[in-house]
């Protein structure tokens, strides 16, 4: 890539801006998905009690789904300003424009590293055995990126024309939380709701993640789907990269003169 040197420089500064100031600085990074994972758990455990004995190993169930949700919920959020943010750069030097959302989606990659050391760690305290089929979970990494790539770019063009976007997307992303089994497992959901819950790929993502490191008893996107939609929540993420580069690339000339 012949913008890398670039991509580095602004991911890396977009990752030290984040905690800048800060007392605890990168501890944050740890600190934020633990706190609202803590939370989630004495509620759906000693109140609402999803947790316990119903779930196999809930409180890694519950920290892996939040920890990936983050990741989602961050990069989007952080990359679709993130053109308006550097305007200023943009109305003085040119470069490719998508190398801003991709250097904004790398600093909240490397969020996502830090954190799944944490769930790691995690699992060596919990005991939980090592399974053959654990290096799929890169795969599963790799598709979170893309899928989360491809809304960036999206919401990164539309933002530099619709400011109503920013709140449009956070209650968006509202909806979606609630509506993916993040802190509840699937066997509260309907039977007749299953199949279109998880033909979402952030459902899909977060189940095979569980299945792959924390138990394989938890129900997945292939039993639940038939052919051929059990294909779907795969190939969305990359539907969306394709919708996402295709308007971004259309847009982008008209960048400098919009902000």
């Amino acid at each position: 890539m012949a913008y890398k040197d670039l991509v580095r420089e602004l991911a890396a500064t977009e990752f030290k801006l984040k905690y800048q100031g800060s007392v605890l600085g990168y501890l944050w990074s740890f600190a934020k998905p633990l706190m609202l994972f803590a939370v989630l758990y004495v509620v759906f455990t000693r109140f609402v009690r999803l947790g316990g004995g119903n779930i196999e190993h809930y409180s890694l169930y519950l920290l892996l789904g939040i920890v990936l949700w983050s990741y989602f919920t961050d990069s989007t959020s952080t990359a679709m300003s993130s053109i308006v943010d550097r305007g200023d750069l943009i109305r003085k030097v040119y470069f490719p424009r998508i190398v801003i959302v991709v250097a904004a989606s790398i600093s909240s990659l490397i969020t996502l590293l830090l954190n799944l050391v944490v769930v790691f760690l995690f699992m060596l305290v919990a005991r939980i055995p090592v399974h053959l089929s654990v290096p799929l979970f890169v795969l599963l990494v790799a598709e979170l990126y893309v899928m989360s790539l491809g809304c960036s770019l999206l919401l990164a063009a539309l933002y530099v024309k619709f400011r109503d976007f920013r709140h449009i997307w956070e209650v968006g992303l509202q909806i979606l939380f609630y509506a993916s089994p993040i802190i509840y497992p699937l066997g509260l959901v309907p039977h007749n709701f299953v199949p279109l819950l998880t033909l979402s790929p952030v459902t899909q993502i977060i189940q095979d993640a569980r299945w792959l490191l924390i138990s394989q008893k938890t129900v997945t996107a292939a039993d639940t789907l038939h052919l051929p939609w059990v294909f779907v929540p795969y190939l969305l993420p990359f539907l969306f990269l394709w919708l996402g580069y295709s308007y971004f690339n259309r847009t982008a000339a008209a960048f400098a003169e919009e902000l």
